[in-house]
């Protein structure tokens, strides 16, 4: 009899364990059950339902308009499709800025609705009372600092972020708070190499970078995005590993075409 080996899911201990041993973190993102198993199959380390979904499954310009609503939905959706990585979830805009009372019942809400693993929020020091309060309910903090897409209004661009001094020591000071205040990790976003190789030395948290070089903890990309299956966007740091819209309307195309043609459905797909 064959005994089929126990998946072990993966918590925020094994995300510390992984960078005190230097083995790299990997994360993507996901938003629905069907790409969430495959994610998850592949295995990936963490998943991040993110408010990315805004972008590439609403087409949205921002991430601003998803809901807290909207994202329950597509985490629970990602919970059912997974059984090893660790789930974390983007808190959208508007459901935790300047209220720490409103971020831990945003924060309840993802993990009592989805089942999740954890939730993440964009800020630092701005933010660090909301991280408190809903640590103190038991809930993990993943953080974001560098490029926070939810302020794109407030810098006007989705450019590098933190090349002047100022801003460079602005996010090393918040990612000791995140660190300080109880986060498990950070994500750090479009940020010269070497700002983000000294946080990730300096904080004892896993690190993990998007266009943030490699001498960080770990990478995250979209998936959409290195799947190709959005062309739109094509920034220095993503690698596409497939080119899945040419792939899927390629074979839509043939579908039609079989259809139009009278060759599909043929005798044998037929009862």
């Amino acid at each position: 009899m064959s005994v089929q080996k126990e998946i072990k899911r993966v918590t925020t201990k094994t995300l510390q364990e992984m960078k005190n041993k230097g083995e790299k973190i990997s994360m993507l993102t996901a938003y629905d059950f069907s790409m969430a198993r495959m994610v998850d199959e592949a295995g990936i380390d963490v998943i991040l339902v993110g408010d990315s979904a805004s972008n590439v499954m609403a087409g949205h310009e921002t991430t601003l308009p998803i809901t807290l609503d909207q994202m329950i939905y597509h985490a629970s959706s990602v919970i059912r499709g997974t059984s090893r990585a660790l789930v974390v979830v983007d808190l959208p805009f508007g459901s935790y800025q300047g209220n720490s009372k409103e971020a831990l019942t945003s924060a309840i809400r993802v993990m009592k609705e989805t089942g999740a693993h954890a939730i993440k929020l964009e800020g630092g020091e701005e933010v660090v009372e909301s991280v408190k309060r809903i640590l103190s309910a038991g809930v993990p903090v993943m953080g974001h600092l560098g490029l926070t897409p939810q302020s794109i209004y407030k810098f006007g661009t989705y450019v590098v972020r933190a090349r002047e001094e100022e801003e460079a020591l602005k996010l090393i000071h918040d990612a000791h708070l995140l660190q300080e205040a109880g986060c498990f990790a950070i994500v750090i976003e479009k940020v010269p190499a070497t700002l983000a190789e000294r946080v990730a030395r300096e904080v004892s948290i896993p690190i993990i970078g998007i266009g943030a070089g490699g001498g960080v903890d770990g990478q995250v990309l979209v998936l959409h995005d290195m799947l190709g299956i959005n062309t739109e966007f094509k920034p220095r740091f993503l690698r596409t590993y497939l080119n899945l819209h040419e792939q899927i309307v390629g074979a839509i195309g043939n579908y039609v075409k079989d259809v139009k043609s009278k060759d599909f459905p043929n005798e044998s797909e037929s009862y």
